[in-house]
């Protein structure tokens, strides 16, 4: 008893602090019944994986390298080896900015990428910076080290398979309306269209499909660059101002019909930039058409409904390519065939699928990607058969950790929460069923 009076005496006590004041109390119009009904029906409506559409809010650089510790390197990974290389490729021959513009921008470059918050974001846009990185150096290459120009090949593809120049005879007949509406997807939405995309399938589509959408569409417009570079080909206007004769690379671009909108606008929007244009003979393939072409094919997965919308916009961005002498119909074809190549890569293995009845990324609790492989599984659970480089989240931009969750392709149900509490349902040792059955 001594002993114990002695540890009763010496344990110390805590007390809650005081408030000198005491706040008055508002009183709750909703009844007491209703409340908890309510939040009985919010919480069952969460499910313990919903946190796949998490967005990384961490500043800590250590978790970005523990997350690059923990990453299950594979051969796909040489992709950002491949960055590497054209960047400082680009940089080398570059002759604006300085030095210190180019150290500065590479610094605050890795700095985002070690910040999560921020590595989320530009990890995945990585392909598309070096692709403008590319292009805009891509003048400075010195023509001695260049292939020949060809002049004659497009015109004479023109003639075999549609038997006619379709950009000269579409921008035969022009009109002041025709430049309008050749002008809003040639000039205004090709640059600003993907922001637009983008954003629909952020908020509306599976969680993850913006960083597949962000690395293919820069691999399309870095593959479609090195061709443009190893095979130069002049486009329609060139025809129109200097015939078939041989081209050099001293020669200056042409807005070609873009010079009728700023004539129109009054001031000079497109005659400076294209006459300066980095790659003056990049008619093939058009990226004018890939681009638009690998944004219909995006949305018509994510949103079947809008199917005929984003064909229709791929259509219009054809024809105005043509109507101002940009492009010949062959570069079209030979840009759409290419976006063609690179959805359907991004969609057999990395696209996350879409599931009937979610509305946006937040109603998500796990993501599939890939097809499905035919006659393995009864729902497609491809994870179940084996685990590799596409379920790493080390790279995704919409997971919330890349230690918490593998990539949303495994089971919706958090092995660290019950979903529905214990039942006999729920993963039990054998032992433990037995006693249960005893008593």
């Amino acid at each position: 008893m001594p002993e114990s009076k002695y540890f009763a005496s010496s344990s110390p006590t805590f007390t809650k602090a005081k408030i000198p004041f005491s706040w008055p109390s508002i009183p709750n119009p909703i009844p007491r019944k209703f409340r908890r009904r309510l939040r009985s029906k919010f919480r069952s409506a969460q499910s313990p994986a919903s946190s796949i559409a998490r967005i990384e809010t961490s500043f800590n650089p250590a978790d970005s390298i523990r997350a690059l510790r923990t990453h299950r390197w594979s051969y796909y990974d040489g992709q950002y080896l491949i960055l590497i290389i054209l960047t400082i490729f680009s940089m080398s021959i570059s002759q604006a900015p300085g030095p210190l513009v180019k150290t500065g921008a590479a610094s605050l470059l890795m700095l985002a990428l070690l910040m999560p918050i921020t590595r989320q974001f530009f990890l995945p846009v990585l392909p598309i910076f070096t692709w403008l990185v590319f292009f805009f150096n891509a003048r400075f290459i010195p023509a001695e080290y260049r292939p020949h120009i060809w002049v004659k090949v497009l015109p004479a593809l023109e003639n075999i398979f549609y038997g006619a120049n379709l950009s000269n005879i579409l921008s035969a007949h022009q009109h002041v309306v025709l430049d309008v509406l050749a002008w809003v997807p040639y000039g205004l939405l090709h640059f600003g269209g993907p922001f637009f995309w983008a954003a629909l399938m952020f908020f509306f589509g599976p969680p993850g499909t913006l960083p597949v959408f962000a690395r293919t569409f820069g691999y399309l417009n870095i593959t479609g660059v090195a061709i443009q570079l190893l095979f130069p080909c002049s486009p329609p206007w060139y025809e129109n101002m200097y015939g078939l004769a041989p081209a050099n690379y001293s020669m200056e671009g042409s807005p070609a019909g873009l010079a009728r909108i700023d004539m129109l606008l009054g001031f000079d929007m497109y005659t400076t930039n294209f006459t300066a244009s980095p790659l003056v003979f990049g008619a093939f393939p058009s990226l004018h058409s890939g681009n638009a072409v690998l944004e219909a094919l995006f949305m018509s997965h994510c949103f079947p409904k809008l199917r005929p919308l984003v064909i229709a916009y791929a259509m219009w961005m054809w024809w105005a390519t043509m109507y101002l002498s940009h492009h010949y119909a062959v570069d079209l074809v030979a840009g759409g065939f290419l976006a063609a190549i690179a959805f359907y890569i991004a969609k057999t293995n990395f696209l996350p699928r879409i599931q009937p009845g979610k509305f946006w990324r937040w109603d998500y609790d796990y993501v599939e990607k890939g097809d499905s492989p035919i006659g393995e599984y009864e729902y497609g659970l491809t994870v179940l058969g084996h685990d590799d480089f596409r379920n790493d989240s080390s790279d995704e931009w919409t997971v919330g950790s890349s230690s918490s969750i593998s990539s949303g392709s495994r089971s919706p149900v958090d092995e660290s929460q019950s979903w529905e509490g214990e039942t006999l349902a729920s993963q039990t040792s054998d032992s433990e069923l037995q006693e249960i059955i005893v008593r």
